[in-house]
């Protein structure tokens, strides 16, 4: 493992994982290859990316090109025998791609070939599966389109959030890394093809999908919209002109005759919508403009003035 030299590529918390398990590990990553660092806050100031910092930690020297395709010899250059990729965000050209003598793999948080993209986790969420997992894949020029060499599954629950998943499948992502890397190495691994008839493509959110439309989703369809966007980017409702995100919720499947997108009250710690199929408890809340709040706080403010109003 220490002769193999590994190029990572990833950007986000959930490549951390992957990048601290392969050093633990004992894996000679040469370099990390990440999204360019951005401003962020108020004041826009300059952060490194999740992958940035830990290769920094780690003492492994970072590359970060903001296009790919155009800075691709400077990676080549390194003469990987592996690159190892997870959330990268950006796409692997094929110079890249054909340069390491032991390929090219991603870490890939679903079951391939259901959820290619960018958004795996929270469609699989918004979707009300049940199960999804992480695989180890072969990198190609499409889409997440590669054989597959191993898969490790993991339970949905009916409360989990999209972040609830991420962690979950982070600790995924470490097993298979421990298990299935030393097995691909020694050429156990041949992988199997993807049945293209089965592909579901995982789009990236759009800004307009992030809206509940109370009238047209019944309660677990309400339900699973939010958790699938939590904690980022946070779904919303619009009443009385107003954003509010929502942020903890629950759902209950009692029946109301109210009107859905209605605000019920407050009961049990929760602000209460009538829901086609149920009522949506809303625990923790954020009105346009203010700071986050819990149920019982927004009822001692303006909460109240909202009840019989009805969400778009």
């Amino acid at each position: 493992m220490e002769n193999v030299r590994i190029v990572f590529f990833g950007t986000p918390d959930f490549s951390c994982s992957v990048l601290r398990t392969l050093h633990e590990e004992g894996y000679n990553v040469i370099a990390a290859v990440s999204q360019p660092d951005k401003p962020v806050g108020r004041k826009h100031i300059i952060t490194p990316t999740p992958v940035h910092a830990l290769a920094d930690e780690l003492g492994i020297p970072v590359f970060q090109p903001v296009k790919l395709r155009a800075e691709a010899q400077q990676i080549i250059d390194l003469k990987p025998d592996l690159i190892v990729t997870a959330a990268y965000g950006q796409m692997v050209p094929e110079s890249i791609l054909n340069a390491p003598a032991k390929g090219c793999l991603n870490i890939h948080p679903s079951l391939l070939p259901k959820y290619r993209g960018g958004a795996p986790i929270q469609r699989a969420v918004w979707n009300g599966d049940e199960k999804t997992g992480v695989c180890l894949m072969e990198m190609v020029k499409a889409m997440d389109a590669g054989k597959v060499f191993r898969c490790i599954e993991c339970e949905i629950g009916p409360d989990d959030t999209a972040s609830d998943m991420y962690e979950k499948l982070e600790e995924v992502s470490k097993r298979l890394i421990r298990e299935a890397l030393p097995e691909y190495l020694a050429g156990n691994l041949p992988g199997e093809e993807q049945d293209e008839s089965q592909v579901v493509i995982a789009r990236n959110i759009a800004r307009e999908e992030e809206q509940v439309f109370f009238g047209k989703e019944n309660v677990s369809e309400a339900y699973n919209h939010i958790r699938a966007l939590t904690d980022w980017p946070l779904a919303y409702g619009m009443i009385e002109g107003k954003r509010m995100k929502f942020i903890r919720v629950r759902k209950d499947i009692s029946e109301t005759q109210a009107e859905a997108g209605t605000v019920l009250g407050f009961r049990d710690h929760a602000m209460e919508i009538a829901c086609t199929g149920g009522i949506l408890r809303v625990l923790e809340m954020q009105m346009e403009g203010k700071n986050r709040m819990s149920a019982d706080a927004f009822a001692n403010g303006a909460g109240r003035a909202l009840i019989s109003k009805r969400f778009e």
